[in-house]
Order: structure tokens, then sequence, then C-alpha cells
């Protein structure tokens, strides 16, 4: 509804008189009652909270003068659209219901008037006093800077630019013998690509520390917090594919593809499996213990604070998945097969016959993870529930936030040993403890690794296939894609386990392995065997991750990956300082390369 001038300005007048502190992400609201002698109650709810009760937003009573209308001004979050229930306060029935997108730092009016249609029915119309800003105007910006980037960096384009600036190339190009497709001789051609063009002997894959290096830098990114927009923090429960949720995942992934590759290396140098398994095992305690002390989110306790220490954490996950994953490939390694494309006798499924000791494993893990979420007893809970509790489920199981996942932490860990503020507390106002990174979450975290695995075994199985490499990881990535679309039913909610990243559903690992296998399939056609790209920049901290993800949680508080800012409460400013600090980490790394530093546990 267009705003009218007068009402404009009244609601300008009533915001110098009831002042309200809106926060990013919020608008102001006032509602107006002109019903006489009706007491108002104003409910709330997101759309993003599934079968969620309605929440208390005010109270507005009536002015008790006939013709002045009682007005209450409340801040509402804009990240979602909102659900809007005013009821009578003193008959308990509702007045009207409407839904509504309110824009960021918006000033709306919503009027509750008696229609003119001589019925005795109740109006509700929202009017726009003052329109909302577009604080993602900067967010696309920075994604069609990054765009630009991204093309610039391309060796193909990079040379055309350059030979179309440079005279003196074009001339020594048109006077050159024609029809050779060898670019061997000419200038910023091959010689670039030649320096990091793997060797034959001991291949390295750039794509692979490429990969890591996106997952690496953008988690980095999100971490000291994406410019505090919503998409890129988690859902509170089941959701959508945002942005924090593919780039944690995709680590775990290609840490598995890295496991395979490094693991194949250092056995063909003769190194005995007894010793790469001590190499393992004190790698993986190394993880948890740097996850454990060093990167904790309680350690703002003060010192001694063990009685509230969070046990599970990122780090401390990717020790246990590694080393899972990596004895298991240890215990049944075998020589990787030469390429065998002209024999008859060769297996085209190789990479998975080849392991089927590891797949049986992998499948009874994950029945182990069904049999527990879906028939472990859990107490005051329904068996198999996957919900988030809290005021969802219409607050019929307030305390079974993650049902048997939740449990089986609280009952093994404790409750002061787990995280304190799961992302569920913030829409479904959950108040027990949840941890996102639990015990029974990490099942399916060593699920993704070893889907990584498989990805670094067609790498190394059909070396110099790239036909065949490619065709295997669009099958993978169609093949994981429908697991997901059979599992979730296509719906946020409805499916029999829908993607939850608190949970690490199933569903969630196979959908973002999808996207994994999909990224490979245009990585590496495009750095490893067209030289396209060379990875840069997110290949430098591919190759010091470790270094990269201690360093930017130890130091991220500390000038200048921090400082103080004029306004708090703007994305813009959030967003630059968000960038530069991330940017300096991609500065850190390069210049370790250049100086052959990598920090390896």
């Amino acid at each position: 509804v267009v705003s009218s001038k007068p009402w404009e300005y009244r609601a300008v007048d009533l915001d110098k008189k009831k002042h309200v502190d809106l926060k990013m992400d919020q608008a102001l609201l006032l509602i107006h009652n002109e019903l006489r002698g009706t007491n108002l109650t104003v409910f709330w709810n997101s759309e993003r909270c599934y079968h969620c009760l309605f929440q208390v937003l005010v109270n507005v009573s009536w002015s008790g003068k006939p013709g002045k209308p009682s007005i209450a001004a409340v801040a509402v979050s804009t990240q979602h659209g909102s659900l809007l229930q005013l009821n009578d306060t003193l008959e308990e029935k509702e007045v009207c219901r409407l839904e509504y997108k309110f824009g960021e730092f918006g000033n709306y009016s919503l009027l509750v008037k008696q229609a003119h249609n001589g019925d005795n029915e109740t109006a509700c119309d929202i009017v726009v006093n003052k329109n909302p800003i577009d604080s993602n105007l900067r967010m696309y910006m920075l994604f069609v800077e990054f765009f630009f980037l991204f093309i610039y960096s391309l060796d193909d384009f990079h040379n055309w630019i350059s030979k179309a600036i440079n005279s003196r190339e074009t001339d020594r190009l048109i006077n050159s013998e024609l029809g050779s497709p060898s670019r061997a001789g000419s200038i910023g051609g091959d010689a670039q690509l030649e320096a990091w063009h793997p060797p034959a002997a001991s291949p390295r894959l750039r794509c692979v520390d490429t990969f890591r290096g996106i997952a690496l830098i953008l988690m980095v990114f999100v971490n000291y917090g994406g410019g505090r927009y919503w998409y890129f923090k988690h859902s509170s429960w089941n959701g959508k594919i945002f942005f924090l949720k593919v780039v944690l995942l995709a680590f775990v992934f290609i840490m598995g593809s890295s496991v395979f590759l490094s693991m194949t290396s250092v056995l063909q140098r003769g190194c005995s499996k007894f010793k790469l398994l001590g190499k393992i095992a004190w790698r993986s305690f190394l993880l948890i213990c740097i996850g454990v002390v060093i990167v904790n989110p309680n350690y703002c306790l003060g010192p001694l604070s063990w009685d509230k220490v969070r046990i599970p954490g990122v780090l401390q996950r990717l020790g246990v998945t590694y080393f899972v994953v990596a004895v298991l490939e240890l215990i049944f390694a075998k020589p990787v097969p030469e390429s065998c494309a002209s024999e008859r006798g060769c297996f085209s499924l190789r990479d998975i016959i080849f392991s089927w000791p590891q797949w049986l494993f992998i499948l009874m893990l994950e029945s182990i993870w069904l049999g527990l979420t879906f028939f472990l007893p859990v107490p005051g809970c329904p068996t198999g529930y996957l919900g988030p509790g809290g005021i969802g489920d219409w607050g019929k199981y307030p305390n079974c936030t993650g049902g048997a996942a939740g449990y089986i932490d609280r009952l093994l860990l404790g409750d002061d040993h787990i995280y304190q503020h799961p992302s569920s507390a913030v829409l479904y106002h959950t108040e027990v403890a949840y941890d996102p990174e639990g015990i029974l979450g990490t099942i399916n975290s060593i699920v993704m690794a070893f889907l990584g695995i498989q990805a670094g075994k067609i790498l190394l199985y059909y070396k110099d296939q790239t036909k065949d490499i490619l065709i295997r990881f669009t099958a993978w990535c169609c093949f994981l894609g429908l697991i997901s679309v059979a599992l979730t039913k296509v719906s946020e909610n409805e499916g029999f386990i829908p993607i939850n990243k608190n949970l690490w559903s199933i569903s969630y690992v196979t959908t973002l392995s999808s996207f994994a296998f999909f990224i490979l399939l245009i990585l590496y056609p495009i750095v490893d065997v067209k030289g396209l790209w060379t990875g840069t920049p997110f290949f430098y901290p591919g190759m010091n991750s470790i270094l990269v993800y201690v360093g930017h949680e130890v130091f991220e508080n500390y000038f200048p990956f921090q400082w103080k800012l004029q306004d708090n409460q703007s994305h813009k400013e959030h967003l630059t300082q968000n960038i530069v600090a991330t940017a300096i980490w991609v500065l850190i790394a390069y210049v370790l390369y250049k100086k052959k530093v990598f920090w390896k546990i």
C-alpha cells in the first residue's frame, strides 16, 4: 500500500516520541489500533520457522478516545517473510492475519480499523512510511568485481589482452610462421604453465589445492562475519543450501581426496604402513588438541575453565574423520593399477571394485547412523525425532533438539561440554545445548570424506584419461543428486530425511557431495587439463590450510583483522572489514608459498 503524506508525518513524529533502536536486518513497525473498545495482542512468526508457535510481539490497548488510535512501535526482522496474527486480547479470537516481507531499516504502519463496507469486519493494511534500503547492493557489486577478477586471471584471456596491447608482439605474430598449434615458443604461453604442471613421477593435482583453497578462504570470510548477511549464516534447522553449508562440507570432501593422493604418494616412495600409521595417529591427535585447546569458543570464560570446555568442534571432527578414513585406506591399500584403457580385461569400475572392503565398512557405519537416529529411544521424545525442539512442531517437544544426536552428546559428554548457542535458538528458541559437530554426525562426516577419497581415486586410477575422469565425476554428481531427491522429496521439511547441517543428515552429505563432484568437474579441465586458470589466488591458502585456519581463529579479534567500526549496524562496514581480513590471510599464504614455508602436522 502506498503511503500518504499525513501518515508519513505521523510516523516520523511517533518515531521521535517512541524511539526504537534498529539493528541490522530490522525494520520499524508502527501498529495503529483504531478498533473501538478492543485491545489487541500481536503475534509474530517467521516464514522460515516450520510448524512454530506464534510468539507475542506486542500488546496494543484501545486508547479510550474515539477517533484517536493507540499506537505501538516494535522492531521486526527483515531476514525472511513475517507472519503477523492479531487477536482480540479479551475474547482470544483472531482479528486478522497477514504475511509481509519487510525491508531493512524501513518504516511501516499496520492500520487496524473497521472496514468501510458496512459489515462488521476488520481491515488490516500495511503502509510504507519510509522506504527500506538495499543492503545487498554492495554484495552484488562484490560478486561482479570477483567475476571480472576471475576472468582476468584466466591465462588465455590475460595473454590475449597482452598481445592486443603490445604492438611488438602483434607484429611478431603477424610475421611468424602460421599453422602450428604449438605455443612452446610464445611469450607468456607454456613457459608459465610448465612452472606449475605436476611432474609425471610425482603428480600433484593443482585443482585439489585450488578446491581446498576456495573452501578455506570462503570459510574464513564467513567465520569473520560475511558482512553480517543472513545468507552467510547457518540456517536454524532444516534448510536450503545456504552458503556456509557448502563451504565446510567441501572442506571435508577435499580432505578425503587429499588423504588418498598423499597416502599413495608416500607408500610409493617406500614408507612402511606401520610408520605411516604413526604419522596418521599423530596428525589426528594434533588436530584434536588444537581444536580443544586453541580454537575453542569457551576460552572467553578465562583460564582453567576446563569444567566448561567444549569437547566437539570443527578441528576435532576433522581429526577423527581424517583418522578413520586414513586408517581405513591404509589397511586395505593396494598398488595403484597402471593405465589400462586399451585392455579388454580392465574393469570400467575399478575405482569402486578395488575398494569393496572400504565400501562395506562405510555402509556399515551409515547403517549405525540410521539405526541410532531412527530407533534409539530418547526419554521424553518421539523415536526417530529429527526436529529442532523449542517452539517447533507446535511446541510439543521443547527439550528434544536433535533427537538421538543431541541425546547421545548430552549423555556421553554432558551439557557443559557441548555447544551452548546452537543456531536453532534464533528462530526456534531452543533452551537445551546442542552441538552441530557432535558424535553421531561425525559418522556422516566420515562418509563425506570417503566420497572425497573416491574422487581422488578417480583422478589417480584414470590418470591421463580426461574423458573417463569427467564421465565419472558427472555420474557421481547425478547419482548422489538423485539420492538426495529421493530422501528429501525435493522439499525443505517434508522429506524422509531433510537436508540438515546441524544433524549432518545423510541427505545433507549426498547433496553437498554432488555439488563437490560438480565443482571438480569444472575445475579439473580448467586448471589441470587446459591450463586456463592457475587457481590463483586460492591455490596459495590451499597449500597452507592448517596455518590459515588456525591463524584466522586465533587472531580474529586483533588488528588488522578487526577494528572499531563507525557504524556497527552497517552491512557495508562489516563487509569491508571481513573482506580486508580475508585478503590479508590470502596475502600471508602467498608470501609463505613464495618463501616455501608450509605448516604441516
